[in-house]
């Protein structure tokens, strides 16, 4: 949100789109400005088309209040959800109301080039179901699986795919987009979408994504917390359970013990042929005792691990995430159990560990949040109205 000194459209959009204030004497009773002014402003998004007027608010006796809305039509953004065996692409118009999606069992160990080359094709076919063209996307969000300079746009380095080291996102799309890019962590993406969308009424939140990795964000004071080069939350190396070895060289890490890439490891060597999280979570909904052992087993791990984020940070709740959360109990429950028991009486009290509202969805919502938010940025908006 911008800063109340400045008196620049930016300013009043972010209070339109946040929902807090809509009507012109909701928007003067908030910014503390002279009805002129706002007047200004609100004439400036009105003519560039940001905003509209949304209807008529009942008022107090005499002329109803006009009500603003975000122009919802007035442009797409499209979103790519990237994760280590499976992506998630979507089109949403400029509030993130999924339009269209796709998905397919590609990820990180394909390569940006493959990745980038399948969701540009699916966008172009999705756009054409739409009767849509790349003239009117706006804003593109992409998640991916590892830490991202939020300054730059840039991938930092190392990642845990070298193939994905100093990727500029922008780079694999065509240059007749001329939408604004934004890309972060597809944990923190999750983050966003959960903590706007899925659990509004909490401003504390840990949000975990278990997939073939296992990924964490944290939501402070409703602000996903990024750390100084963006790694904040890399929670599945900072524990060590056995002497596994994982894939960032060191041994026993919680990665290498309680993911999805360790209970496919762990399947493949019992004879099972498992290639994805999604046929983890099959094999236990056909109630298979080794899949259902391993991830009782893999959620107490992640659990116990969890009772010192919990002490740390002291969230609200803790939202599952990603695609082996679709397994449900006993993976849920012995997760819960774990931290539960182990907790601190401060921390634990009142701690509870949740599902992801969004399912599937918090992805691909996550990365229209963060274009609208690059979109709508209140210095840009601001600049353009001017």
């Amino acid at each position: 949100m911008a800063h109340a000194m400045s008196t620049g459209s930016g300013v009043v959009l972010d209070f339109i789109r946040a929902g807090t204030a809509t009507t012109r004497p909701g928007l003067i009773a908030e910014l503390g400005w002279s009805r002129i002014t706002l007047a200004r402003r609100l004439d400036e998004l009105l003519a560039a088309g940001i905003i509209i007027v949304a209807g008529q608010s009942d008022s107090r006796g005499g002329r109803p209040a006009e009500s603003f809305a975000i122009n919802k039509d007035a442009g797409l953004l499209l979103s790519v959800d990237i994760g280590g065996s499976h992506t998630r692409v979507a089109v949403t118009d400029l509030v993130s109301t999924i339009l269209i999606e796709d998905e397919a069992d590609i990820g990180l160990w394909e390569g940006p080039d493959t990745v980038f080359t399948w969701a540009n094709q699916v966008f172009d076919y999705l756009l054409r179901q739409l009767g849509k063209t790349r003239a009117e996307v706006r804003g593109i969000g992409i998640g991916v699986p590892g830490p991202v300079d939020a300054a730059t746009g840039r991938l930092a380095a190392p990642q845990i795919d070298e193939q994905w080291n100093d990727v500029l996102v922008q780079n694999y799309f065509p240059a007749d987009f001329t939408a604004i890019f934004a890309v972060d962590r597809d944990v923190n993406i999750m983050a966003v979408a959960e903590s706007r969308l899925g659990w509004p009424e909490h401003q504390d939140l840990t949000v975990l994504k278990v997939g073939l990795g296992i990924g964490c964000a944290f939501v402070l004071d409703g602000r996903v917390y990024r750390g100084a080069r963006g790694g904040a939350g890399d929670f599945s190396h900072s524990y060590r359970f056995g002497a596994e070895l994982c894939s960032c060289g060191q041994n026993g890490c919680l990665e290498a013990v309680a993911s999805g890439y360790a209970i496919r490891r762990e399947l493949n060597a019992l004879g099972y042929r498992i290639r994805t999280t999604g046929d983890i979570v099959a094999l236990s909904r056909m109630g298979s005792p080794d899949a259902v052992r391993l991830l009782a087993a893999a959620g107490a791990e992640i659990g116990q691990a969890l009772v010192d984020v919990a002490g740390l940070l002291n969230p609200a709740m803790i939202v599952l995430g990603g695609q082996l959360a679709e397994a449900g109990d006993p993976y849920l429950s012995s997760l819960r159990e774990a931290l539960l028991a182990q907790a601190r009486a401060f921390s634990g009290s009142g701690l509870t560990v949740e599902p992801s509202r969004l399912g599937n969805k918090a992805g691909v919502l996550g990365a229209s949040l963060i274009a609208q938010d690059a979109l709508f940025d209140a210095d840009r908006i601001s600049r353009l109205t001017r």
